[in-house]
């Protein structure tokens, strides 16, 4: 499989250890099966940073059989309460290699807020996510798994 990952830099061998701690499914290294939200995520960082964006592409290897997966199929409660535990800094992927789901970008994570800050209730949260066109993400957790699945295809600038 194909999987791209968009920031400011070449990255021909990802590690783990530079992820931020409060992201959707926590630290680890994210990549996408979407080219086209990888390049927005490397325009969005690199306007911020005032450097170049870019895209870098990777094979992943799909053998997965000796893996501590946990996937999302869709925003769900639980996939609500475990982006809201791990954007509030709680390490709840200790016990997974890869987490899989839908992306809580700026647009979802303002939704997803009301139920954070205790404005709105699950279902009300849930009801309103139905409406927006949702990305997916795949969050490689440790470097050991990284290392066996991930290998570096080539990079490139987004203008």
């Amino acid at each position: 499989m194909i999987v791209y990952h968009g920031t400011t830099e070449t990255i021909p061998k990802p590690d783990v250890k530079h992820s931020k701690k409060f992201l959707d499914f926590g630290k680890g290294f994210y990549l996408t099966t979407f080219e086209e939200q990888a390049k927005k995520w490397a325009i969005r960082k690199g306007m911020r940073q005032e450097k170049t964006a870019i895209v870098n592409v990777y094979s992943m290897d799909e053998n997965w059989n000796d893996l501590r997966v946990l996937s999302f199929e869709k925003e769900n409660e639980k996939w609500l309460d475990f982006v809201c535990a791990c954007r509030k800094g709680e390490p709840l992927n200790a016990e997974y290699d890869i987490i899989i789901g839908n992306v809580a970008d700026d647009d979802v994570f303002k939704t997803v807020d009301m139920y954070f800050r205790g404005l709105w209730d699950k279902k009300r949260v849930l009801e309103e996510l139905r409406y927006y066109k949702m990305n997916n993400q795949i969050c490689i957790v440790n470097q050991k798994t990284l290392d066996q699945i991930l290998t570096f295809q080539k990079s490139y600038e987004v203008k």
